[in-house]
């Protein structure tokens, strides 16, 4: 949808899919910031819109996705001149900021056991189901190294909560990855 370094050029409102909002670091690092789906906009378009900044990150669709798009000339217009639409821009720009804010909280003060914890149970929907995903797909998701991710699935796997296969991580114990998830950070 965009790259880094993009100019912003319109309003996107996700009308069905998904949109992975990501931050790609020199290093090869990557971490995914928040995810856009239906009904709702991007955080960073908005602002990027609004300050005629580029975008600092890049969003990519991760299923078929539609959006509507509404030009920048357009986007202008309708904040200055009707207030209902005002009030709906900033009102997502408001929720999903805060979602943004948590994440990096989550990332910069949170415990990564109990944030993979979660993450799994999230991926699982009953919590005994295999996630296809690797480790470096699941440190890009909390914002972490694959070292890092590896060791604790490892460590998951020495008390029989998941089973790690290739690509693949198999919850086993939904009740124990549960109690930790619920655990604060």
């Amino acid at each position: 949808m965009f790259r880094r370094g993009d100019p912003c050029r319109n309003y996107l409102l996700v009308v069905q899919g998904s949109v992975r909002v990501q931050v790609l670091a020199a290093n090869g690092r990557e971490i995914t910031l928040y995810r856009v789906r239906d009904g709702q906009s991007c955080v960073i378009t908005t602002s990027c819109l609004i300050s005629v900044e580029a975008y600092p990150a890049e969003g990519v669709t991760e299923v078929e996705t539609s959006a509507l798009v509404v030009p920048q000339p357009v986007f202008d217009q309708a904040l200055g001149d009707s207030a209902e639409f005002r009030r709906f821009v900033f009102a997502n720009q408001g929720q999903r900021l805060g979602d943004l804010i948590q994440r990096v909280e989550d990332v910069v003060f949170g415990r990564i056991d109990v944030r993979l914890a979660r993450l799994l149970m999230t991926l699982s929907e009953h919590g005994t189901q295999s996630i296809a995903m690797t480790h470096q797909q699941l440190a890009s998701e909390l914002g972490s190294a694959r070292e890092v991710i590896s060791r604790q699935l490892k460590k998951f796997a020495g008390r029989g909560w998941v089973g790690i296969g290739r690509g693949a991580i198999e919850v086993k114990a939904p009740a124990a990855l549960d109690a930790l998830a619920r655990q604060s950070n």
